[in-house]
């Protein structure tokens, strides 16, 4: 009789855990204004923002040129880059905070894929994977309308 017992009440604990689970989102938690996962302190992975620009790649960045801004360290992958940053921060950041684009302008927040990218009208967009990816591509003037009435405001809800 102990037994059934002790089993009745670890599936209760199981069922009770499983729900608070299932209510639990992501978007639950405290979100940074700046994306740097949930285990780092650095902003895009790591990547050079200057590269995206400059090189129309994601290339590593060296913690050796590294800067912090808004809570996040940011890293470059020349001295130069860095320099170019510490000027003028604001104008070089990916937008909305290097969260992914589309998740943005679908009123939520999402980690990134730093080799997905676009660059439009001197500003980064980064994205989660291949396939939002392309689906940000096919509306991209549209999806960033959206996000811009989202940002920062989606933190708020």
């Amino acid at each position: 009789m102990k037994k059934k017992n002790a089993v009745n009440l670890v599936k209760t604990l199981m069922s009770t855990v499983a729900i608070w689970l299932c209510l639990i989102s992501v978007n639950s938690f405290a979100v940074d204004e700046i994306n740097t996962g949930f285990f780092s302190s650095t902003a895009i992975k790591g990547y050079d923002m200057f590269a995206y620009f400059t090189q129309d790649k994601a290339v590593k960045g060296n913690k050796k040129y590294q800067f912090e801004w808004k809570g996040a360290k940011w890293h470059f992958n020349s001295q130069k880059n860095l320099e170019l940053f510490i000027s003028s921060p604001g104008k070089y950041a990916p937008q909305y905070g290097g969260w992914c684009a589309y998740a943005v302008s679908q009123n939520t927040t999402a980690n990134i894929q730093p080799d997905l990218f676009t660059v439009v009208n001197h500003k980064l967009y980064l994205n989660y994977n291949r396939q939002v990816n392309k689906k940000w591509l096919d509306n991209q003037a549209q999806y960033i309308k959206d996000a811009d009435q989202y940002w920062p405001d989606v933190f708020t809800k």
